[in-house]
């Protein structure tokens, strides 16, 4: 499994881009990315605040359908038809993707020789405040800033 960033954001990010039929790689697609990849300490921090990759998948849903109702618009994901993998598509790296990694580069400690794994970058989601993915933790009844606090302390020492 991919554990560095390169890696999250070309393969497995990109993979999930390509399966919900998006242009872009962006924040929630990172998300889904980092939630797959079982052995890491990340991973692990997300399924023990209950975010394993399904119920980031229906909380994502769940924000969707309440933002389209917002605006007047009822629908349930359940009852629209998925979306059409292409292949051939080769999504960009998206705003929001962009936004949380610079997040991550910021977050201290900063960035030594080590890199940037998936513990930082779990650390550049969790840093927005606003966003889908903002939106997504909250509809899931995930306390983002003390899944915040933890990885950023998992950070501090020393987790990839």
């Amino acid at each position: 499994m991919p554990s560095d960033v390169r890696s999250i954001l070309v393969r497995s990010a990109r993979d999930e881009a390509r399966r919900d039929g998006s242009r872009t790689i962006e924040a929630e697609h990172v998300l889904l990315a980092l939630a797959r990849l079982d052995e890491t300490a990340a991973a692990r921090l997300l399924a023990e605040a209950g975010l394993t990759e399904g119920a980031i998948r229906d909380a994502l849903n769940r924000e969707w359908e309440q933002s389209l109702a917002v605006a007047g618009i009822a629908v349930r994901t359940g009852s629209l038809p998925e979306a059409t993998p292409d292949p051939d598509r080769h999504p960009q790296i998206g705003e929001s993707t962009k936004l949380l990694l610079k997040r991550a580069m910021d977050a201290p400690p900063k960035i030594g020789g080590g890199g940037m794994g998936p513990m930082r970058m779990l650390v550049g989601i969790l840093d927005a405040e606003r966003g889908r993915v903002a939106r997504a933790f909250a509809a899931a009844g995930v306390d983002r800033a003390a899944l915040r606090a933890r990885a950023g302390a998992a950070l501090a020492a020393g987790t990839r």
